[in-house]
């Protein structure tokens, strides 16, 4: 067993008639409820916290990354998925990523490549879509000018991001990839150690290369300067000087895309999942799964125990059919927020650049963070997920959304890699089969399950239930702490028409996650 915290930690909802933003830091969460109380719908206040939150937290996403979101607007009951994942670049050459015979140091145990080139440097770089997939959403769904919802990261960007601890922890476990690069090193690292605040000060901030530059440039010209006008040919000319090949046709030819979000009941709920190449399909396995194995009534063990096998299920399924690796992706380096506006529409957004400081390559001209979303692809040749030019590969994110049968409204999702997909499938059965408000929801112990193998059991379950677990499964109990973290990071928003209240619950164990209230 595990050494237990010696602290109870408790974050409260928050609710209010005029909409909810909860984000991963507080500064986000607060630019997104602006918006709102400013006449802004839910979609413009989450591309505003989702913009912010690339000058608060970088390491787990930003513009030069990707995501998916979900929206599900007032008086309609079927939600739209907004999709704006990376792509590989079109000159990508497999032969770049020659394999060494080891395995890689990385979050999903593939075999090495020659220099780690698929993890970190420009040959891991692909193609972002996060710019893109925020204006499509404005574009469909917004109602305020784009200028005015880039603003609030714009000036955070110009104030420089706080380096509280929480942040330095985030820099020194990245410390030795940072330091192999000129911008990254430059930005966050202080004679080659990481940046902290003296222990009776305040914090020190820190500007982020040309950010804020680059964040002006983009409100005053457009999302589409960043594929086809000058931040798109500074991107390029960065990009060709480190080597990498990521190049200004991939720029101009990247397209989001929005479709009808594909449904599933559960229960007397219609949940609504990320399309495609993300966990929603392994999402409605599981809940498939669930329908037979958790009864009406079911104990607190029995609960458990069908969670587990639902779980490990699906993802022996997962594995075999969508070509995802069968080691633990335990790296919760991704950012989800959740937003509701008063007139109930309801926006799940999860955006990532993939590993923390994604492809850990700072753009010198622009001061962007780069992805590096080829981790993703499998780097043998020949199986459905391997490395190729143009080709999207398999995420884990889940953003999700729940209509219940009273009217209710539910966004929830997660960060944490492989984790995201069981955190959004037990908060769900928590609020739909047991009934749970969002503080028990979001308090309520989860297990972990990333693979077919291994169970990660919440030491803060009873131990009658952990001898359940353990009857069925190898179990291992892991501490709800902050770091390292064996769980999904959540934010869940919920409309309720009855009360016409909107309200948050951000993830207990994020030092600066929080809700905002309008």
């Amino acid at each position: 067993m595990e050494r237990p915290e010696r602290w109870i930690v408790r974050k409260p909802a928050v609710a209010s008639r005029a909409g909810v933003v909860a984000t991963q830091h507080q500064a986000a969460s607060e630019a997104g409820a602006r918006v709102l109380a400013e006449g802004g719908n839910a979609v413009d206040a989450a591309i505003a916290a989702s913009v912010a939150l690339a000058t608060v937290e970088p390491w787990m996403s930003g513009l030069g990354g990707g995501g998916y979101m979900m929206v599900l607007p007032a008086g309609e009951t079927r939600a739209r998925a907004v999709s704006f994942g990376m792509v590989a670049p079109g000159s990508l050459d497999p032969a770049d990523y020659p394999l060494t015979g080891e395995t890689a140091a990385d979050m999903f145990g593939w075999p090495a490549v020659l220099e780690d080139r698929n993890l970190h440097g420009p040959f891991a770089v692909a193609v972002p879509g996060q710019v893109a997939g925020l204006a499509l959403a404005h574009e469909r769904f917004g109602s305020r000018p784009w200028a005015e919802l880039l603003a609030p990261a714009c000036a955070l960007a110009e104030e420089g991001m706080e380096v509280d601890w929480h942040a330095t922890l985030a820099i020194a476990a990245s410390a030795p990839e940072l330091a192999r690069d000129a911008g990254c090193s430059t930005t966050y690292l202080q004679d080659g150690l990481p940046k902290a605040a003296p222990w009776n000060g305040p914090a020190p901030r820190i500007r982020l290369g040309g950010l804020a530059e680059t964040l002006r440039r983009l409100a005053e010209a457009g999302p589409r300067d960043f594929y086809s006008g000058e931040i798109a040919n500074a991107i390029c000319a960065d990009m060709a000087a480190a080597g990498g090949r990521l190049a200004a046709a991939d720029l101009a030819s990247y397209r989001a895309e929005v479709e009808e979000a594909p449904v599933t009941s559960y229960r007397e709920v219609q949940v609504m999942t990320a399309p495609g190449l993300t966990a929603g399909p392994t999402l409605v396995d599981v809940l498939n799964r669930l329908t037979a194995s958790l009864p009406t009534g079911s104990t607190e063990g029995e609960a458990y125990c069908a969670y587990a096998g639902a779980l490990t299920g699906a993802y022996a399924a997962r594995l075999r059919g969508m070509g995802d690796s069968a080691a633990a992706d335990r790296a919760s380096c991704t950012s989800h927020l959740g937003t509701v506006d008063g007139d109930g529409t309801v926006v799940a957004l999860t955006q990532t650049l993939l590993s923390p400081f994604g492809a850990r390559v700072m753009l010198p001209q622009t001061g962007l963070l780069m992805n590096n979303g080829i981790m993703w692809f499998d780097p043998r040749p020949g199986g459905p997920n391997s490395i190729a030019p143009g080709k999207r590969p398999l995420s884990n994110m889940c953003p999700t959304i729940v209509e219940f049968a009273d009217g209710r409204r539910a966004g929830i999702g997660a960060s944490g890699g492989r984790r995201i997909m069981p955190a959004v499938a037990q908060l769900l059965s928590f609020l739909v089969d047991y009934g749970m408000g969002l503080d028990d929801a979001a308090h309520c112990p989860r297990i972990s399950v990333d693979g077919p193998d291994l169970v990660e059991a919440d030491t803060r379950l009873p131990a009658a239930v952990l001898a359940m677990l353990e009857s069925d499964y190898e179990v291992a109990p892991r501490v709800y702490g902050v770091h390292p973290t064996a769980f999904a990071c959540p934010n869940i928003v919920i409309w309720d028409p009855r009360e016409g209240v909107a309200a948050g619950a951000a993830h207990v164990m994020s030092p600066n996650a929080c809700v905002g209230a309008a």
